[in-house]
């Protein structure tokens, strides 16, 4: 799951960052559209769309509603939205929110993929510290009552 979270990334982040550096940052976006309700063709379409997506933050707030959606929920869906959409707007202009949709995407998954080991032992078994003196050292801290010397 980790390897797919990561690899879906990297290859998100690299399509976003040909979109940025190589569309919107060269300028090959048509500069000379009409207003939005007019029929100015395709291109100014996809210019206004994409203009949009990243105006105001919107793609980093759509991702932050999703990571925290699936972190409260614990929805996996809603983490995997919450973790792509958080990446894409990292790239695309809208990092204040995107950083924060990406986190609790990628959190909401590691606990939904966790292996049920683990989230038996979390809930159900406390561990107990317990400080023992030994004469020559310092306090050394033991799991359980039954390993003191």
């Amino acid at each position: 799951m980790l390897r797919r979270a990561f690899l879906g990334a990297c290859l998100l982040c690299l399509m976003f960052m040909a979109l940025r550096f190589g569309v919107i940052e060269n300028g090959l976006l048509p500069r000379d559209c009409g207003p939005s309700g007019s029929d100015s063709g395709l291109s100014c379409g996809l210019t206004w769309l994409l203009t949009q997506s990243f105006h105001a933050q919107r793609l980093g707030i759509f991702a932050l509603a999703f990571g925290v959606l699936g972190f409260l929920a614990g929805l996996r869906s809603c983490g995997w939205i919450g973790w792509f959409v958080g990446v894409a707007g990292l790239v695309l202009y809208s990092p204040d929110y995107a950083a924060g949709g990406a986190l609790l995407g990628l959190f909401t998954l590691l606990r939904a993929y966790a292996p049920v080991s683990m989230r038996e032992n979390r809930q159900h078994t406390a561990v107990s510290h317990t400080a023992v003196d030994i004469p020559d050292s310092p306090h050394i801290i033991l799991d359980s009552p039954e390993k003191r010397p």
